[in-house]
């Protein structure tokens, strides 16, 4: 049984002839008459009787009718529902991110989203880079905003945040008072670092590069934690400086410029190639692409020659 086998049947009850039924629909009435057979044979009973040129109702055909009303306006309910999610934006967006991009970088582009979709739930799962990635990819969430790089060739790659990895200290911190320090100043103090991720690999990567070797205080495994932490003079630490932005404003951080180490990362926001975006996820993908931000550190203007804290301390 099809949706059309019952429109079939209904018209044929509606105008009582399969010759007129045929022509309403644009069909010929061996296919007309074929459509009913099909329909009798799956219903186990005649339809319909066919007896001095008249067409009339069996006691099944009567007892079908409603049903297969029924049927078709369901049919056509599912169907403006189905249009409707794609021509306005309407039902859920959800979007799967590490804790501090949900804090530092998201806001704007969610409220933005809010006031011009009303109408969308808007639902943000936090998770670390690898289980968002794996959430996008089983579809269980609609897009991932996750650091860069991603070369997963399923999915679709939009950079939406741009900006720099910094050295945050407390404003009580010996280093505080300095605008650029040497890569040998900071190795003589203690360091506060997250166990794992990709700001942390940069890091070790740019320490590496530069055959230096910290003095790790402590790893932690929240970037909001470290944060906290560092207020709280425990030691000195590397922050995105959008996380940071706020606190340095309120005299709480201050940023440090190592020379040397220039650690810029971006945000991707990703979803499958094959999966087709709903209305309400385009407009969201809309709305991403359009706040993007540039926060790239100038590093245009070759830093000055700096005396080390030994030197200046002997100044």
């Amino acid at each position: 049984m099809d949706f059309e086998q019952l429109r079939t049947f209904l018209q044929v009850a509606k105008l009582k002839s399969f010759s007129r039924a045929a022509s309403k629909l644009g069909m010929t009435q061996p296919a007309i008459s074929a459509q009913i057979r099909s329909l009798e044979k799956e219903m186990g009973a005649r339809l319909f009787d066919r007896e001095g040129g008249k067409v009339t109702f069996t006691a099944a055909g009567r007892l079908f009718e409603p049903f297969a009303e029924h049927c078709l306006q369901c049919q056509s309910h599912i169907s403006l529902a189905v249009n409707e999610l794609y021509r306005s934006a309407r039902g859920e967006v959800s979007v799967s991110t590490s804790e501090a991009t949900s804090l530092y970088v998201l806001p704007p582009v969610l409220a933005q989203y809010k006031r011009l979709y009303t109408r969308v739930n808007l639902n943000v799962v936090r998770a670390e880079h690898s289980r968002s990635l794996e959430s996008v990819l089983s579809r269980g969430v609609d897009f991932a905003v996750v650091s860069m790089p991603v070369k997963d060739p399923r999915l679709n790659v939009h950079i939406i945040h741009r900006d720099e990895v910094v050295l945050v200290v407390p404003p009580t911190h010996a280093l505080a008072g300095q605008e650029a320090i040497r890569l040998d100043d900071l190795l003589q103090y203690p360091l506060l670092l997250l166990k794992q991720g990709r700001q942390r690999n940069r890091i070790d990567n740019s320490f590496h590069e530069h055959d230096a070797h910290p003095r790790i205080a402590m790893e932690v495994d929240s970037s909001e934690l470290l944060k906290r932490l560092i207020c709280a003079e425990l030691g000195v630490g590397f922050l995105p400086r959008v996380n940071v932005a706020d606190d340095v404003n309120a005299g709480l951080l201050k940023i440090v410029k190592v020379e040397g180490m220039l650690l810029r990362r971006e945000l991707a926001l990703v979803y499958r190639k094959d999966r087709t975006l709903t209305h309400a996820a385009n407009a969201f993908l809309e709305t991403a692409l359009g706040n993007t931000r540039h926060d790239f550190y100038n590093s245009a203007r070759p830093p000055r020659a700096l005396p080390t804290v030994a030197e200046r301390l002997t100044q």
